[in-house]
């Protein structure tokens, strides 16, 4: 296994600091899911005129992108064109940076439809997706996130849809927290179609400044109540050898730690597992 960040936890760094700092503390890759201003990389500079340059950056500091995280949302039947268009847009990017991975969201519009109904919505724009040039030469994965954190529902997707291309991004912290499911419970149904791992803890405290509407405020790694060990032994016994991703929320909560503090504590927490 190899640890990765997602640049939700660290908005105001540049790309430079992004290479720079994810290197220095002993990252292997990074998940691209904005920067700065800009929740979609594709429609940068970095990522398009000047891809190349970019790329040179990453390969001098030893980091990977192991993932571009879009906003597809594949159960979503008004989002047809949307998600065909930043695709096409995303894709060519993906191939030059040599990205693996690709995440997508369920989503969908629950208002008169069944869960069955929108899993086929999904199944049918997951096809599409993989008709575009290119598109097969990568996972892409669906978070266990909003609408599809069950890993029921996320069954009614992977039995319709049985391309090895598309798998689960598998947020341990949404299925144990939200879900409510044990880690071997969710894992049971997800079978072999785990491609990529969101790792983040929390704890539920009601009373305190920072708890979210839910009671639980997020903490680093190992010291919460989220059962995280558990599902990365359940991982390792099943030789799952991809990226886990820590996925500090701070662009969405301000008021979270710095990534120059909680990155490395990430890191410490990562690699005192016993993995091997």
């Amino acid at each position: 296994m190899r640890p990765s960040f997602t640049t939700l936890g660290c908005p105001d760094w540049d790309l430079d600091k992004v290479i720079d700092n994810g290197a220095s503390f002993g990252f292997a890759a990074v998940d691209f899911r904005g920067l700065q201003d800009e929740i979609d990389v594709t429609r940068l500079p970095a990522f398009t005129t000047g891809l190349a340059e970019s790329k040179r950056k990453f390969a001098d500091a030893g980091l990977s992108v192991c993932g571009i995280s879009t906003s597809l949302r594949i159960c979503d039947e008004t989002k047809v064109d949307t998600n065909l268009e930043e695709a096409r847009r995303t894709i060519p990017i993906a191939t030059e940076l040599g990205v693996p991975l690709l995440r997508v969201f369920g989503g969908g519009i629950p208002d008169g439809k069944e869960k069955s109904e929108m899993a086929d919505i999904g199944q049918e724009m997951i096809g599409q997706i993989l008709e575009l040039d290119g598109a097969d030469a990568f996972r892409w994965v669906v978070e266990t996130h909003d609408l599809w954190i069950s890993s029921e529902d996320c069954r009614l997707l992977l039995d319709r849809i049985s391309s090895e291309s598309f798998g689960v991004l598998w947020d341990v912290g949404h299925t144990a927290r939200v879900g409510e499911e044990a880690p071997r419970d969710s894992l049971a149904v997800f079978g072999n179609r785990v491609y990529y791992i969101h790792i983040k803890d929390a704890v539920y405290d009601t009373g305190h400044a920072k708890a979210m509407k839910d009671g639980w405020r997020y903490v680093e790694p190992g010291t919460g109540q989220l059962p995280l060990e558990e599902a990365m032994d359940l991982l390792k016994q099943r030789d799952y050898d991809g990226y886990v991703t820590f996925e500090w929320e701070k662009r969405w909560h301000a008021e979270l730690p710095d990534p120059e503090v909680m990155f490395p504590k990430f890191i410490q927490w990562f690699n005192g597992l016993d993995l091997s």
